[in-house]
């Protein structure tokens, strides 16, 4: 079994090898809870959008169409580089700015400084249960006060929780990828001080994957 900081490298190289034998691996359109979001983000008022774990962009790409100034984040190079590309190709460059980081680390942003955040199964990667409220708590920081948080998680439910290799705190490893399995009291503690709008369920691609949407409001 991997310790914390073996595991985050191992899935670091793991994801730049994937994105680098497979440009462009999910596809032009956007996640469905990415067209939910930009809906949600355009009720609010929302205009600038921060992306974490964007991936190659098909989602902040589509929230950059949809007219938001859009912030995408990643932890692989080489993904960011083809959302780049992408950006320029589709004319919405100078509405999406990336950097790479690691949801690990703080935010390379002001307090109070974005609208809205989005992370399509960034959360419920190779992060511990510390890791993960540490990062919810750098989203909470960069909201501006009524900002809105929509993310998805892989549950408990899912049919690969308990399976494959164990590497302890709910995450368990198939075909090369860590994931960290929410149950519902850690999204009921991921939400402490916010506003709970949303926990939705639904499935995704094959087996099928089963995930849980979070919508959450800052109070103002």
């Amino acid at each position: 079994m991997a310790d914390e900081q073996e595991l985050a490298e191992i899935q670091r190289r793991h994801w730049q090898d994937t994105y680098s034998a497979h440009p462009g691996m999910y596809g032009e359109e956007p996640s469905a809870p990415a067209v939910y979001a930009a809906g949600v983000f355009r009720t609010v008022g929302a205009h600038d959008v921060l992306e974490l774990g964007a991936g190659h962009g098909r989602d902040a790409l589509s929230f950059a169409r949809e007219g938001y100034t859009v912030q995408a984040t990643d932890f692989s190079p080489t993904g960011l580089e083809q959302l780049r590309v992408a950006a320029e190709a589709q004319g919405v460059a100078g509405q999406i700015s990336t950097a790479a980081h690691d949801v690990r680390d703080p935010l390379p942003l002001p307090d109070a400084s974005v609208d809205a955040v989005f992370a399509h199964m960034l959360l419920c990667m190779a992060l511990s249960t510390e890791e993960i409220h540490a990062a919810v708590g750098e989203i909470r920081r960069v909201l501006r006060p009524g900002g809105v948080l929509v993310y998805t998680v892989r549950h408990t439910g899912d049919a690969h929780y308990g399976a494959g290799t164990p590497h302890g705190d709910d995450i368990f490893e198939h075909g090369g990828f860590a994931v960290h399995f929410f149950d519902r009291a850690l999204v009921d503690a991921l939400a402490d001080g916010w506003t709970l709008n949303q926990v939705h369920a639904f499935e995704e691609g094959d087996l099928p994957r089963r995930l849980w949407r979070v919508t959450q409001t800052l109070p103002r």
